[in-house]
């Protein structure tokens, strides 16, 4: 992307952008606190799918990891044309909107999926995850803009403790609710709906100050015709890949972390 020099980069960043950019992390760790790790894949794997335990006592677990490595492929795909498209355009933020909304409604439309529904509960957790992952990686991009190197770290520490602090109050909410269903007497069918629309909702309303507050100050570049946007992306990832080799101890790091990461 073109941007002017590092302080004219940072010198005009209100506290409020820095928070708002935060503050993205607060809202989207309720949707791998809840949907991805605790709650949803419990009930997807319990109620949704468990009738194909007929077909392997282990079918609803395989399930859930087929869409979940899924995502991850159309991610790992698309994340580099998603990336150049957001650069050359100076859209970073049009792309973010665009994948959070998409995450929200996809989360949101889960608590309508009752048990038994299991391809329709695949597709939206799919369509869910893509959005989440391609939020994260436009996310991450705004960071140069907003600090110097020597901040980035700190920065992203404040976004990672407010994350934390987001997913485990969306977690207490839900649990709180699955507790006082409990005691009234009400099925998963009906309570779990409840906590997916809690957690898309959060998502939604936190978010907001992200995209009121924080800045696109990239400069759209200009795209040489000859090359389509996909060329542009995966020649840049090639690029990357080739630095690699000189930083082999990181490139080996990153590669166990995405094999674990798949098998979490």
């Amino acid at each position: 992307m073109t941007l002017g020099s590092e302080h004219q980069r940072t010198s005009s960043v209100a506290r409020r952008e820095l928070v708002s950019w935060a503050l993205y992390d607060f809202a989207n760790s309720g949707y791998t606190t809840v949907i991805m790790t605790t709650i949803y894949s419990a009930y997807f794997v319990g109620v949704i799918a468990v009738s194909t335990q007929d077909i392997s006592p282990g079918m609803p677990t395989l399930l859930w990891s087929i869409a979940i490595g899924l995502a991850n492929f159309v991610v790992m795909i698309a994340g580099p044309v998603v990336g150049v498209l957001a650069d050359h355009q100076a859209r970073k933020k049009v792309f973010l909107f665009i994948s959070s909304v998409g995450c929200v409604i996809s989360t949101a439309l889960l608590a309508v999926v009752g048990p038994g529904e299991v391809l329709l509960s695949m597709l939206l957790l799919t369509l869910s995850a893509i959005m989440f992952s391609q939020g994260e990686n436009l996310i991450a991009a705004f960071l140069p803009e907003l600090v110097p190197k020597e901040k980035m770290g700190r920065l992203s520490g404040y976004g990672w403790c407010v994350g934390y602090l987001g997913g485990l109050l969306t977690l207490g909410c839900c649990l709180w609710i699955i507790n006082w269903g409990q005691q009234q007497g009400m099925a998963d069918t009906d309570i779990i709906p409840i906590t997916i629309l809690l957690t898309a909702a959060i998502f939604a309303l936190t978010a907001t100050p992200t995209f009121l507050w924080l800045r696109e100050r990239a400069i759209p570049e200009t795209k040489d015709e000859q090359f389509s946007y996909f060329r542009i992306s995966f020649n840049r990832l090639g690029h990357t890949f080739k630095q690699a080799t000189h930083f082999k101890d990181l490139f080996r790091f990153l590669l166990a972390l995405a094999v674990y990461q798949s098998g979490v």
